[in-house]
């Protein structure tokens, strides 16, 4: 046995994942993902322990091997599967560690290693993000354009660095870590008194997404059997968070180009969205909703039937704002064709979400690995294939329909339900040594949360991967050949989490 199987919310001894030397655990990783499967996760504890998670597309049970990593350094797999180059810089930087032939070899959020006096860099003056060679390319009319980290706009701080000719942007580097806050440091040794708080606020806007990851890992330690109520709630929570998102996307997106009618009235259908998460709980961004073992409120029928009122009348609205788009030829001509990603390029650098479904990626957690009451209602599959702005912006608003029709059955069956219970009891006390894996599909894309506890049944390691951190290359391959003047209008249509990346 080379791999052991793992499935979505739930956990397994550590005695039963295959400890490989660590050559036979990166030729694994590399003939895997040559062979279908994708890397989910690649991360280390302060141990050297490596951890790696796979999927394919054959079925809902991952993989997961592990390794001891050679505190000398290793080889790079990039060259030979480049959807672990940033997974590969993170381990240097996390670890000190070297690692050799690795074709772009920077830090990823500028900061030290963690319990150990080793640098990947040798770096012994202050560490600031940013500070490090980029790209550059050389020729005549060959310029470079900074942007950021402090942007004209209320956004968070990052980098970017163009060479451009002209007009024309010849390669773009991002560089982040001004937002790096330590949160995968600060959970080790947990769970934690602050460790809810922050995996809600991981990524803020993303507080569902990443607080439900959370609990799925947890439960699965756990053993718990949420009720059903609670997850429809949940359930519920998740689709408004991505409802309110897409919306204020297509919104920005239309704003980006001019066209003020999609723009004005995204601004104002996002607010009625987050306003329905609020009726769940108090908070429009869904904070304290839920916890292991369910959730903190339950809705009354009187709840239910006053979100499905608002359900209609915001679907009806925002379907109208956002078809305008698609009536009006010198938007689409602004669209189309603009900040293309070909669907090869995606898959090798691993997109997830909406920019890989754009790409013709058919990756949704809630199909491919599905929890809570998406293992009963199905999600209709999402693509397009031409990877351009147009092709995001399209995915977005047939996710629009497919959640609003979620919305409609979730709803419906919450009504009928009797009342019951909205949660049950979670032990303290976490079984020792055991990996859980937890994963949503947060408007962003794939949130994957692992955790692993040591002999004391605390966290050793507890690993987060946004869907930011797969996505932030895709923007800086949809720029090459564009308009310089185009990057807002790519940015936004892939609006990633600068948080979420950092950690």
């Amino acid at each position: 046995m080379t791999s052991a199987p793992i499935s979505n919310g739930t956990a397994i001894p550590l005695s039963e994942v295959p400890a490989l030397p660590f050559p036979d655990f990166q030729e694994f990783i590399v003939e895997a993902c040559g062979d279908d499967h994708r890397l989910v996760a690649l991360f280390a504890g302060q141990d050297l322990e490596g951890f790696a998670v796979l999927a394919s597309g054959a079925g809902p049970v991952l993989r997961v091997v592990r390794t001891t990593i050679p505190a000398a350094g290793f080889p790079s797999i990039t060259p030979r599967c480049p959807e672990a180059h940033l997974f590969e810089r993170e381990i240097a930087e996390q670890r000190g560690l070297k690692i050799f032939g690795h074709p772009w070899f920077k830090p990823v959020r500028y900061h030290r290693a963690l319990g150990t006096p080793r640098d990947a860099w040798d770096r012994t003056a202050p560490i600031q993000p940013g500070v490090a060679p980029f790209y550059r390319v050389e020729g005549r009319q060959v310029h470079e354009v900074g942007v950021g980290p402090v942007h004209a706009g209320v956004i968070e701080p990052g980098h970017f660095r163009f060479q451009c000719s002209g007009e024309t942007v010849f390669n773009l580097e991002i560089a982040l870590g001004y937002q790096h806050r330590g949160i995968e440091r600060t959970l080790a040794g947990g769970p934690h008194r602050s460790t809810l708080k922050h995996m809600e606020t991981a990524s803020g806007d993303t507080t569902i997404g990443h607080l439900w990851a959370h609990c799925l890992a947890m439960e699965g330690l756990l053993d718990l059997e949420v009720p059903l109520r609670a997850n429809l709630i949940r359930a519920v929570a998740l689709e408004l968070e991505r409802l309110a998102n897409h919306t204020g996307d297509l919104g920005a997106i239309a704003g980006d180009v001019g066209f003020l009618p999609t723009m004005s009235y995204c601004g104002r259908l996002r607010g009625d969205w987050l306003n329905m998460t609020a009726a769940l709980c108090g908070s429009r961004l869904g904070r304290d909703l839920l916890k292991p073992g369910g959730v903190r409120f339950d809705v009354d029928a009187a709840r239910v039937e006053d979100l499905r009122g608002r359900l209609e009348a915001t679907a009806a609205d925002t379907l109208n704002a956002v078809d305008l788009i698609w009536h009006t030829p010198s938007v689409l001509a602004r669209l189309e064709g603009t900040g293309r990603v070909i669907p090869a390029q995606a898959k090798n650098i691993g997109l997830v979400g909406p920019a890989g479904r754009a790409c013709g990626l058919d990756r949704d957690v809630r199909r491919a690995h599905p929890f809570g009451p998406f293992q009963e209602a199905a999600i209709p599959g999402v693509n397009e294939d031409m990877g351009d702005v147009a092709a995001r912006a399209r995915v977005r608003a047939q996710e629009i329909q497919s959640s609003v029709e979620f919305l409609r059955w979730a709803l419906d069956v919450l009504r009928a339900l009797p009342p019951g219970p909205i949660e049950v009891q979670a032990p303290r006390a976490l079984p020792p040594d055991h990996l859980a894996l937890g994963m949503t599909e947060g408007w962003r894309g794939e949130v994957v949360h692992l955790a692993v506890t040591d002999g004391d049944g605390r966290f050793s390691r507890y690993k987060i991967v946004d869907p930011s951190f797969h996505n932030w290359t895709g923007l800086a391959l949809a720029l090459r050949g564009e308009e310089i003047s185009d990057f807002p209008l790519c940015n936004k249509s892939f609006n990633l989490s600068y948080c979420g990346f950092d950690l």
